[in-house]
């Protein structure tokens, strides 16, 4: 790639370009094991593993899938938190060859649903605490192997004699079942009983597929990137460059972001594998939880959302019972970050936290603020190396000069294959090699790239993708529901909350609260409106379709008002 105005502001420990080695993602664990076989991997509630112990059981659970007859190239689903398991369900995976399906724990059956089928996963992981959802739709879903996993086989000793019993007193007993009679397999017997082959991947790296994530695009339909070995080695490699003053074997990260989010599968999990970290696992957003496990376990590495970095900010007792002054580096992603967010965070703690970019279909990371350099407040930094942008007219494709706003155009070896069984979607994401991101930005004359606005109108509420269209059926679903229109608005703490415009059928009377219940029978939480405003009429575009433009800019306008 040649020259390009950003590298001009790279720090000089960052090379423009990286050499990138054609070798499965699963050498990163192996040469981790390797060089600090008795350092700790993963650290979740105070009991520990070490690397050592990690790549075993990693190897057992291939030998597992192996015995169950999973062959190469088939879907593993995982539908778990942060655990152990996770990591261990996912290296395995793709130690036998296999490609894993990552699913989002918050999602209802339906939605569940939709993902299997799509990908075709016969083998699933499941958390126990979400074993009913899957038993209402393993038929229909045709899945052949669950595996089911619990959060107490992780916990210490004593922790683990009281789960049960502290599940119960939250209202959530863990369930009941037979796995024999069920036909079900168990994480830990199938883990026993299974031998440590040490197996290598059946892999191309540049070609075959490692992860199925599932996201919108840039559309509203679902759809599963396929991401390659190559694709995710890449990334990692992008990653570890922009952190050059991380010490490998002497870094704590922090996983409090999900590791079925593209962004907590690379730069929690498998960026701390590539430089033997203690990867400490986070199951929920808790912000005590959090404060507890940064005073105790001191991350130095801590990746996240603004609105951790908010509430930490926030927090009564983060500067007065609770000891951050640990952490070293964070980038924020999946929302913007505002100014004084960073500035208080970065007062509090006293490490660095810029905001960087990325999307599920670049593995995901492209963009970052320079951690240890120059960085542009507002901006979402300089592509990484090897990471080629432009920003071109949406209606013609001429590219646009600087400062001239258009749509983001991104060339790089962790752009994705392509769309899991959609040629055409595929064909319409990526032109000549350049992604169509969807997203309204402009370069400033020193290389520094800043987002304006979504082509689409995808919400981003608390680091979670939210596609308008998909809230919308659910609330026509409601037999008192004329018109719905969905939206985002701002929100402090989330970025963004979904906001739902409602005009009821002719003497209907339905109320916030009934509508409520529907959404959340039928969406994950996360997507259900947090704010609904009943209406007479929606402002409509000259062929009828309901104009969000126009009720964003009443939105406005309400804000300019107060």
């Amino acid at each position: 790639m040649d020259r390009r105005p950003w590298h001009n502001h790279y720090p000089l420990e960052v090379p423009p370009t990286l050499e990138y080695p054609s070798v499965p993602l699963t050498v990163l664990l192996k040469e981790a094991a390797e060089k600090f076989p008795e350092r700790t991997a993963v650290t979740f509630f105070g009991k520990t593993t070490k690397y050592r112990e990690l790549l075993d059981r990693s190897y057992r659970f291939a030998d597992a899938l192996k015995r169950l007859g999973v062959g190469k190239g088939e879907r593993v689903a995982l539908l778990l938190p942060n655990m152990p398991q996770y990591i261990v369900s996912y290296y395995g995976a793709l130690l036998a060859s296999c490609i894993v399906v990552q699913l989002n724990p918050l999602h209802v059956e339906r939605e569940l649903l939709r993902h299997l089928t799509d990908s075709g996963a016969e083998t699933i992981v499941c958390l126990d605490l979400l074993l009913p959802r899957i038993r209402n739709i393993r038929d229909k879903a045709g899945l052949k192997r669950i595996i089911v996993t619990s959060i107490g086989d992780e916990l210490p000793a004593f922790k683990k004699a009281l789960y049960p019993l502290v599940q119960k007193r939250k209202g959530q007993p863990l369930p009941k079942y037979d796995a024999e009679a069920e036909q079900l397999f168990v994480f830990h017997r199938l883990l026993r009983s299974a031998t440590p082959t040490p197996f290598t991947p059946e892999t191309g790296p540049e070609s075959d597929v490692a992860v199925l994530q599932y996201t919108g695009g840039t559309t509203g339909t679902p759809k599963g990137v396929m991401l390659t070995h190559a694709n995710l080695m890449a990334n990692v490699r992008q990653c570890r460059s922009w952190l050059y003053k991380v010490e490998s074997g002497q870094e704590t990260v922090l996983a409090a972001v999900p590791l079925f989010h593209v962004y907590g599968m690379t730069v929690c999990m498998n960026l701390g594998l590539s430089i033997g970290a203690n990867i400490v696992l986070v199951p929920r957003f808790d912000i005590d939880m959090l404060l507890m496990t940064i005073h105790r376990d001191k991350p130095t590495i801590f990746p996240g959302a603004p609105t951790m970095y908010i509430a930490i900010n926030h927090h009564p007792l983060s500067a007065v019972k609770y000891r951050v002054s640990s952490i070293r580096c964070c980038i924020s992603g999946s929302a913007p970050l505002p100014l004084e967010v960073q500035q208080q965070f970065e007062k509090l703690t006293g490490g660095r936290l810029v905001e960087g970019y990325g999307l599920s279909e670049c593995s995901p990371v492209t963009h970052a603020n320079p951690i240890w350099g120059e960085r542009k407040t507002g901006s979402i930094g300089l592509p990484w190396p090897d990471t080629d942008c432009k920003v071109v007219d949406p209606d013609n494709g001429e590219e646009m000069g600087c400062n001239q706003i258009g749509e983001l155009l991104i060339r790089g070896p962790q752009v994705m294959k392509g769309y899991w069984n959609k040629p055409e979607e595929t064909r319409k994401a990526i032109v000549d090699g350049w992604l169509y991101t969807g997203d309204m930005a402009y370069m400033d004359d020193d290389g520094y790239f800043h987002i304006v606005d979504r082509k689409k109108d995808m919400i981003i509420a608390g680091g979670y993708n939210i596609f308008p269209r998909e809230v919308e059926e659910v609330l026509f679903e409601h037999s008192d529901v004329q018109e719905a229109a969905v939206i985002g608005v701002p929100d402090t703490y989330r970025g963004e909350t979904v906001k739902a415009f409602i005009v009821r059928k002719s003497g209907a009377s339905v109320t916030e609260s009934e509508l409520d219940i529907h959404c959340r029978s039928k969406l994950a939480s996360y997507k259900v409106p947090r704010i609904y405003e009943f209406k007479e009429s929606l402002p409509k575009t000259m062929v009828g379709k309901v104009s969000r433009r126009e009720l964003r800019e009443e939105e406005n306008g309400k804000e300019e008002g107060q």
